[in-house]
């Protein structure tokens, strides 16, 4: 006869100690959540600001690395930061005023770009396509759009008067550039010596490889869209494209979102602004250009620049600007790129890929089943004797 046993009562002592552990532990749970809800809300300005830096001292390393062979890492660092500000001044002081004056007569002319491009296309392809049915499609009007252009024309403006906040965020965007890559390998021994072994080896790999790979590919799209932006404005101005200044540096911006294919989308802008101008044949122009220039640039530019770099699809590089631009605006838009090439290059250190088992065709399988199934002619072949062996030794 079994003996029934008797339930195991727990009991919970309400002891002074265990109520004060227990108020601690909901206190500081929501000071956790107050902490994030401040990050992620009233400091989300501060983290956009250090995630730049921490990219353009990633873009910078490479030119940064090879100035502290000869001098100190501090110096070579503000050596990189001066060149590129006094390039930048350089730029803004002779074409800073030409640049302004033609993406304020862009961003004005838009509805009427539009207007000359559906224009143009139901008089070459017998269409009868209206501005109005388009725009109403999208859920816009003419008057909508051409006040959406003036007010991101308005904002932009609005930013840039801000002169007071835009020194603020300029000054502590450049000393986190500097102070992360002069103190970048200090930084990095430091936060490497706050954690136990075993992390590590994780935490200094996803560094190196950040700093490798998704710092090669930051300056290798830099150095592109330099080099895209440059050719694109003097074929623009050779050409006689409205606004070529503006057009060219798009072009070459935009360009190194999507990589391989980055050309043809920045490029329809530069074409349906050349179809409407009174010389349509600038539009047909600029995107033979375009065609041109990304063949010259996937078969010889690229592989030499991207060499070290990760690889990333255009597919997924749209996506992720897309996403970018959808959760952060125009930043997230900037910096979707680089985060999805240090994703891409973390899991390409930490998972192994393996070797793809080849399918074999339906009526090959079935084939080799039967004949597998089938015995051979003249009987049962007698057993190997290594199983024979096998089989006869006891376990």
């Amino acid at each position: 006869m079994t003996q029934q046993q008797e339930p195991h009562v727990v009991r919970v002592l309400l002891s002074p100690a265990n109520v004060w552990r227990a108020a601690l532990a909901v206190v500081a749970v929501i000071a956790v959540v107050l902490f994030a809800r401040f990050v992620l809300a009233d400091a989300g300005g501060l983290i956009v600001v250090v995630v730049m830096a921490w990219f353009i001292s990633l873009a910078m390393e490479p030119a940064v690395g090879r100035l502290a062979r000869h001098m100190r890492r501090g110096a070579a660092a503000l050596l990189v930061m001066v060149a590129f500000l006094l390039v930048s001044a350089i730029f803004l002081y002779l074409f800073g005023s030409l640049l302004a004056e033609q993406v304020a007569v862009l961003v004005r002319e838009l509805p009427d770009i539009l207007t000359g491009a559906v224009a143009w296309v139901n008089e070459r392809f017998g269409t009868n396509y209206q501005i109005a049915d388009i725009l109403s499609s999208l859920n816009l009007t003419p008057q909508q759009a051409a006040q959406y252009a003036q007010d991101v024309l308005g904002n932009v403006l609005g930013l840039l008067g801000t002169l007071t906040g835009a020194i603020v965020n300029l000054f502590t965007l450049l000393l986190l550039i500097f102070y992360l890559s002069a103190d970048g390998p200090r930084l990095r021994v430091w936060l490497a010596r706050l954690m136990p072994a075993n992390l590590q080896r994780v935490f200094l790999t996803v560094w190196d490889v950040s700093l490798v790979k998704t710092g090669g590919y930051v300056w290798a799209r830099l150095l592109l869209a330099t080099v895209n932006a440059v050719a694109s404005t003097v074929v623009f101005l050779a050409l006689g494209m409205p606004s070529w200044l503006a057009l060219g540096l798009w072009t070459g911006l935009v360009a190194q979102f999507v990589p391989t294919i980055g050309t043809y989308i920045a490029i329809v802008l530069p074409v349906v602004v050349g179809l409407v101008s009174p010389r349509p044949w600038i539009g047909l122009a600029a995107l033979g250009w375009g065609v041109l220039y990304q063949q010259v640039e996937n078969l010889t530019l690229e592989p030499r620049i991207s060499g070290r770099s990760v690889d990333i699809h255009p597919g997924v590089a749209f996506a992720g600007v897309i996403l970018g631009a959808s959760l952060f605006g125009a930043v997230g838009a900037l910096l979707a790129v680089p985060v999805v090439a240090m994703l891409l290059s973390l899991i390409d250190t930490f998972i192994a890929r393996q070797e793809l088992v080849q399918s074999v065709p339906p009526g090959q399988a079935a084939a080799a089943d039967h004949h597998t199934a089938a015995p051979p002619p003249g009987g049962v072949p007698p057993p190997e004797p290594g199983a024979e062996r096998g089989r006869a030794t006891p376990g």
